[in-house]
């Protein structure tokens, strides 16, 4: 695996000639595996020999993980990503009541407001010529908006918080790093901890804080910091990788768009389509096999790190038929994608990320419909990480 990311269906196209499950090498030299075929990912999320507890990683059990290896934080943070079984279940049940239809709907009145006061932001950071940088002025700031509203985060700590959370997810920093973001966003996420417990108030936070003190074997202190550490990142890194790429595909499918716009097909469609299409996320750390695993014809031996190949899950070939490679929110009758999981850890923020997401597109090209990329896709930088799948920069000239 590249540690510096790129494009993950260049590099997809590459892993797949070896197999649908095909052996790699992550950084350091640590030998895993990555699941790339719909079925076979469709498979492996749900089976019953399969784990994400960190005591089934074999190498890291047998000390042979530095602790200053990029992907460590995947494997070892408490929290819901790492736990299976009755863990799971205790840790998801809380977290999973802020992300309920109903409190994502009563949600919509602010994502709306919002999203249209960063609209209004972005016309005034916009340079003479209407270039503005739609990442860090729009697809940014309404999903790190919301999640820490959602958390009770003071705006004080998003910027710092998106900083840290971009090292986390990034798979080409150093030992030295990788270990001080981690320190620091622990740090930044027990002074927010702190707040909340001297001034709780209606937040997920404050709750979670409430369900430990009232039942001490609800959330262990570490386990707090861990979730509020998960929520955060997978609250506003996904869902600005998704606003992004679905900007992107829109500016290079200008019929696609001319349909949505016309009333031919639905936001909710390009959001869809996107997740398919490109996955904000490309290969997501990491589960266990809890025993010598065959998996198409492949086997993955027991305690092996497996990567989740979301991005080329979605463009199998023959999960979504031969034009699987194409954009095309009127796809109908293919398999459904898994962008966003499958199983015991189907990402419950789900409902929240399509508001979000169709809300953003939806205002944002009614008010700019001729809006455009200012320079060729090729040229957009890449997020240094496999893990995530978005660009570090989108620049966009909003009157096209």
């Amino acid at each position: 695996m590249d540690p510096g990311g790129g494009c993950p269906h260049a590099a997809n196209a590459r892993l797949l000639a070896r197999g649908t499950v095909t052996p790699v090498v992550l950084p350091g030299e640590v030998q895993g595996v990555v699941v790339l075929g719909h079925d076979a990912l469709k498979e492996f999320l749900v089976h019953p020999d399969v784990a994400k507890h960190p005591g089934h990683f074999t190498a890291l059990q047998a000390g042979e993980i530095a602790d200053g290896w990029p992907l460590k934080t995947f494997a070892t943070v408490q929290g819901m990503t790492t736990a299976d079984g009755a863990d799971h279940r205790r840790l998801r049940s809380l977290t999973s009541k802020a992300f309920t239809a109903r409190r994502v709907e009563e949600l919509r009145p602010y994502v709306v407001e919002l999203t249209s006061r960063l609209l209004d932001g972005l016309e005034a950071a916009a340079t003479e010529d209407g270039v503005v940088d739609l990442r860090t002025h729009f697809a940014l700031p309404l999903p790190m908006g919301v999640i820490c509203e959602l958390l009770g985060v003071d705006e004080s700590h998003h910027d710092r918080l998106h900083h840290l959370s971009n090292q986390i997810v990034a798979t080409n920093i150093s030992p030295a790093e990788a270990m001080a973001a981690n320190q620091e966003m622990a740090k930044v996420l027990s002074a927010v901890a702190a707040a909340r417990t001297a001034n709780p108030g209606d937040d997920l936070t404050s709750a979670m804080i409430a369900a430990r003190e009232e039942s001490g074997d609800r959330f262990s202190p570490h386990e707090l910091i861990g979730t509020l550490m998960l929520t955060v990142i997978a609250g506003h890194e996904t869902t600005l990788n998704l606003i992004t790429n679905a900007v992107r595909a829109l500016c290079a499918h200008r019929d696609q768009l001319e349909l949505v716009l016309s009333g031919g097909a639905s936001w909710a469609d390009v959001v869809e389509e996107t997740l398919r299409w490109d996955s904000p996320v490309s290969y997501f750390p990491f589960r266990y096999p809890t025993r010598d695993l065959r998996l198409d014809g492949t086997v993955i031996p027991q305690g092996t790190p497996v990567l989740a190949g979301y991005s080329a899950a979605g463009r199998d070939t023959r999960a979504y038929g031969p034009d699987a490679e194409h954009f095309d929110i009127t796809r109908t009758g293919k398999s459904r994608h898994l962008s966003l999981g499958h199983g015991a850890h189907y990402c419950m923020g789900a409902p929240l990320a399509r508001l979000e997401s169709t809300t953003a597109l939806e205002q944002l090209f009614t008010r700019f419909p001729a809006l455009d990329l200012a320079i060729p896709e090729p040229e957009l930088p890449r997020h240094p990480s496999f893990v995530g799948n978005g660009v570090q920069k989108l620049p966009v000239r909003l009157q096209g």
